[in-house]
């Protein structure tokens, strides 16, 4: 679990519920101009990681307090990796996001605001089961069509090995957003480590163009890694900035 930054008291708690998480290698050219200021692209061999993730939002409070019917909702992302290395040599490694998708304009508007989160609203649904092994799809409209990720686990499910591209994948405690001419927003997220299942059945219909802009959507070839996660209670802290 990652440690606590005092300096970053929560600001948000929930649960990240049933996560179906779709990993594409890229040329690491194809995103750097995208890494926020202080940060450094994380590759894997060598490779850019970005991933499609689709997920429930649960049990949702904001200082404490829940969010008239902001509670429970869907989200699908997608995001790539990057580290930070502070003035005393902690390495921390992180996400970026390119895009995020809820159907909560609350949510969406918060996060905007005080995080530079690259959230839109749009329609969602989800279809959940989730015993023995969770089996999900999630569904977004943008433009009046529909599209969706889906696949389902098989087995025990186990936390991910040391060393693997899944423990690369998931355990990431930070989150940077970026924007030209100011400091890098900076904000610590702390879970356990997930239970995960290689995923079955994979399934998924997803404009990248419209997530991420036709040059970086064209890089994707077939996935390198297909994940489901159980997920788990987590605490997104305060922001901080980093100077970039």
């Amino acid at each position: 679990m990652a440690r606590i930054a005092e300096q970053s008291p929560p600001f948000l708690t929930a649960e990240w519920r049933n996560l179906v998480m779709l990993t594409f290698a890229v040329d690491p050219a194809a995103i750097i101009d995208r890494v926020p200021a202080g940060t450094t692209l994380d590759t894997w061999r060598g490779k850019a990681m970005v991933s499609l993730v689709g997920f429930q939002f649960l049990n949702t409070k904001v200082l404490g307090a829940p969010v008239l019917f902001h509670q429970d909702f869907e989200e699908v992302n997608l995001r790539f990796y990057v580290r930070h290395v502070t003035d005393d040599d902690e390495v921390r490694p992180g996400v970026v996001f390119v895009c995020e998708i809820v159907p909560r304009p609350v949510v969406g508007s918060m996060a905007r605001l005080l995080y530079r989160e690259p959230y839109f609203v749009a329609p969602m649904k989800s279809e959940i089961t989730a015993d023995p092994a969770p089996n999900v799809r999630y569904d977004w409209q943008v433009k009046g069509r529909w599209y969706s990720i889906a696949a389902r686990g098989e087995g025990a499910g186990t936390p991910p090995a040391p060393g693997s591209l899944e423990e690369y994948l998931t355990e990431r405690h930070w989150g940077y957003n970026g924007e030209s001419g100011k400091d890098t927003i900076e904000y610590q997220v702390d879970h356990p480590r997930w239970r995960i299942w290689l995923a079955q059945d994979v399934r998924f219909d997803a404009d990248f163009s419209a997530l991420c802009g036709s040059d970086l959507a064209r890089r994707f070839q077939a996935p390198a890694s297909t994940l489901v996660a159980e997920g788990s209670a987590v605490t997104i802290h305060w922001r901080t900035r980093i100077a970039g």
